[in-house]
């Protein structure tokens, strides 16, 4: 232990080298698939990557039968198209949980960190643009004597 202020200052010239950055390596399971979870409001997403046409499949439907508003397919596309992975992936997921909106930014999420686990050299452009973080935003509980989280009952002076 450094007794004096030269005693630390020995200490710190030795270790010059900054600590390195983390190794990311890829993830696979025993069929040569990657798999994350992603998750958004109370939606939870399991989302399997693998080599091959570019099909998107949801809860044994494809993604446009699935999420019929362009809106939220073009959420679910984002990572793909952000990292030119179009139609070199099969992605297979199943929902749960919160309304449509939810399930596809789970879903997005869960797809950006599957491609991270795949192609870990992805992760500086997924991480740039945000898809790798998680959104903490959840609905606020309902207080007591209260009508919703805020909302109060309406005042009547009689």
């Amino acid at each position: 232990m450094a007794q004096s202020l030269e005693d630390l200052a020995a200490l710190t010239d030795g270790a010059e080298a900054q600590p390195e950055t983390p190794v990311h390596v890829q993830k696979l399971d025993q069929y040569g698939r990657a798999y994350a979870t992603g998750k958004r409001k109370d939606a939870v997403a399991r989302v399997w990557v693998k080599p091959g046409s570019g099909r998107i499949v949801v809860n044994d439907k494809e993604y446009t039968e699935y999420f019929g508003r362009p809106v939220l397919q073009m959420i679910i596309c984002q990572p793909i198209m952000l990292t030119d992975r179009n139609g070199q992936y099969d992605i297979m997921a199943t929902v749960s949980g919160g309304g449509l909106s939810g399930q596809a930014g789970a879903l997005r999420h869960g797809i950006s960190k599957a491609l991270t686990h795949y192609e870990p050299d992805l992760r500086p452009v997924l991480k740039r643009n945000g898809f790798l973080t998680r959104d903490a935003r959840v609905v606020e509980r309902k207080k007591y004597g209260r009508r919703k989280a805020r909302r109060s009952f309406q005042f009547s002076k009689r």
